[in-house]
């Protein structure tokens, strides 16, 4: 039940205030909306309890289904290269910025030539202002850097190609 004073008491302070309106519910599905008209005095909306309706997807619009005899044959995906030379790719583990340096002006972490051991920084990609450590899986000799510097890499694309017989 609605107490009239509590509800009186509202739209007096409405009235007195700034608010335009206020929406109160309660527990039990009972909902009370007050707002001013456009004279100044209080208006009093009670609203049954509502029901929710459940939620059902929107109806596709557009182009119907095709028929499995209509169907796109399946794409096959690309073989998995063999990195020239044999040797391991190192891939980005994220989409973001490419760094070979610890800040702008020193000297890369790596380059062709240079031996790594397995854990060993290869580089930085900052993903949402956030600088991730990139670390070598493999110990060996990095035969190609795939990556500029300050340049954005995708997930999965090849970073380093490391020789681990090198």
């Amino acid at each position: 039940m609605i107490d009239l004073r509590y509800v009186k008491k509202l739209i007096d302070m409405i009235d007195e205030s700034t608010v335009d309106s206020i929406e109160i519910s309660s527990d039990k599905g009972m909902k009370i909306r007050i707002s001013k008209s456009p004279s100044g005095r209080g208006a009093m909306q009670v609203a049954p309890p509502a029901v929710m309706a459940p939620m059902m997807a929107p109806p596709m619009i557009g182009a119907p289904h095709p028929t499995p005899a209509e169907a796109q044959p399946a794409i096959e995906p690309p073989a998995a290269q063999e990195p020239k030379g044999g040797g391991s790719d190192v891939k980005s583990p994220m989409v973001g910025t490419f760094y070979s340096s610890p800040e702008p002006g020193s000297r890369p972490y790596v380059s062709v030539g240079s031996r790594v051991s397995k854990g060993q920084i290869l580089c930085i990609i900052e993903a949402m202002k956030i600088m991730n450590e990139i670390e070598s899986e493999v110990a060996g000799v990095v035969t190609e850097v795939l990556a500029s510097d300050a340049q954005p890499v995708e997930y999965g694309q090849p970073l380093f190609r490391i020789d681990p017989n090198g």
